[in-house]
C-alpha cells in the first residue's frame, strides 16, 4: 500500500513541476493586428507574429501525422464584414521531419504574417479570436486563445 502512495505522490509532483515550468516560460509570442486597405471596400486583416528565438509555430497546413495544432482564426459575426477566401501565410516556412512525428511538418520560426481578405461595408470594429500552439526543440506549450480587435473608420 505504501508503494502505491509513493507512485501517486511522484506522479502528482511531476504534474505540478510541469505546470510550474509552463508558468515560468510564459508566452514566447508577440502579436499585433492591422487592417490594410487594398482597394474599394477590400482590406487585408494582418496577424503579425514575432516569436522568441528557439520557438516555432505550425503552419495552417502543418502536415505530419494529424496531431499538430494548426493556428486558427475566427472573426466574430458582424454584418459589416465578409470574410473572402482562405487565410494566407507570409514568411519563410520550414518543411522537415521531426523526431516523434510521422511525415514532414510545416512551421515558421522568427516571424510570420497570417493575412485574411475582408470586404468591409462601412466603419466598424473587427473582433474575434485566434488559437495557436508554439513549440521548441524540447516541448510544445498548451494551445492558447487570444482575442483581437481593430477599428476601421472610413
Amino acid at each position: 500500500m505504501r508503494g502505491y502512495f509513493q507512485i501517486i505522490a511522484f506522479v502528482l509532483l511531476g504534474l505540478f513541476t510541469a505546470g510550474g515550468l509552463y508558468a515560468q516560460i510564459g508566452d514566447p509570442t508577440s502579436w499585433t493586428y492591422e487592417a490594410k486597405k487594398k482597394s474599394g471596400n477590400e482590406y487585408e486583416f494582418v496577424f503579425h507574429l514575432t516569436l522568441k528565438e528557439g520557438w516555432h509555430i505550425w503552419s495552417v497546413t502543418p502536415g505530419g501525422d494529424g496531431t499538430l495544432i494548426a493556428p486558427s482564426f475566427t472573426f466574430n459575426k458582424n454584418d459589416k464584414i465578409e470574410v473572402k477566401g482562405k487565410i494566407k501565410q507570409v514568411g519563410k516556412m520550414v518543411t522537415e521531419t521531426m523526431e516523434g512525428i510521422e511525415g514532414k511538418v510545416n512551421f515558421y520560426n522568427g516571424q510570420v504574417d497570417y493575412i485574411q481578405t475582408l470586404v468591409v461595408k462601412g466603419p466598424t470594429k473587427i473582433t474575434g479570436k485566434h488559437e495557436y500552439q508554439v513549440c521548441n526543440a524540447v516541448m510544445c506549450l498548451p494551445p492558447k486563445d487570444r482575442d483581437f480587435s481593430v477599428e476601421i473608420g472610413k
